[in-house]
């Protein structure tokens, strides 16, 4: 299939996503606690959060629980002002986080197993290098998919995130593949592709939505394109 002997995926907005979505889920549950905002209305509320997001993750991290909470209660609350909702509503910040640590509110892309199943097929390591809780870990166990992961580095276990270099050298000791040799694949610029390059691998940009048109590295728009273009990068 290539020269490389390795590709690594990040998990979300690459391999998996809140189903229906993020801001459908996060507008059932604003309904459900008195507060309802129409879930286009939470769409164009993050869109205006979203160039925050590497800043207060690198100030909190979600490597632990604790972490984790504060860094999704800060995210939430920035999202709360852009909604008109108090700030430090608790008890819908609880409700939130819960709603989005359960299995059921996941889906994986539809050719996310495709893909890893064909490069899996053509003899290459395939593993995971996510920013994530913990349970990311069991989420794969139940959707049946972590059997196709040579390796999982996951955040919340390894006390170490992204774009953190470590996290990527991690991954690349336990499977023994040389940084040269292996591919990561995931969807932010900074702190996956930037991140991965650090350390010497290919990165390739996902970019399912369209957010990234001037980016000027390897990108593709489904999981589908990435056998082709792994054959291409000779």
């Amino acid at each position: 299939m290539s020269k490389y002997r390795a590709v690594f995926f990040d998990a979300g907005e690459t391999l998996l996503s809140p189903h229906p979505s993020f801001h459908e889920i996060f507008s059932a549950v604003l309904g459900e606690h008195g507060a309802p905002v129409d879930a286009q209305e939470v769409l164009g509320a993050f869109d205006a959060v979203a160039p925050n997001f590497i800043e207060v993750l690198g100030k909190l991290g979600t490597t632990t629980w604790s972490t984790s909470r504060e860094f999704w209660g800060t995210v939430y609350d920035t999202a709360f002002s852009e909604l008109g909702i108090e700030d430090g509503n608790d008890a819908l910040k609880d409700a939130l986080y819960e709603r989005f640590t359960r299995y059921e509110s996941y889906r994986l892309f539809p050719d996310s197993v495709p893909a890893v199943e064909k490069i899996r097929a053509a003899g290459l390591t395939v593993g995971l290098i996510s920013n994530f809780e913990e349970w990311l870990e069991g989420m794969l166990i139940h959707f049946e998919v972590a059997p196709l992961f040579d390796v999982m580095v996951i955040s919340g276990k390894e006390g170490v995130e992204k774009p953190d270099p470590e996290i990527f050298r991690r991954a690349l000791e336990r499977t023994g593949v040389e940084a040269r040799d292996a591919v990561y694949v995931g969807d932010h610029p900074t702190i996956d592709v930037e991140a991965a390059e650090s350390v010497g691998m290919t990165a390739i940009l996902i970019d399912r939505r369209g957010r990234h048109s001037g980016f000027r590295g390897s990108r593709i728009g489904t999981l589908s394109d990435l056998p082709g273009l792994l054959e291409s990068l000779t």
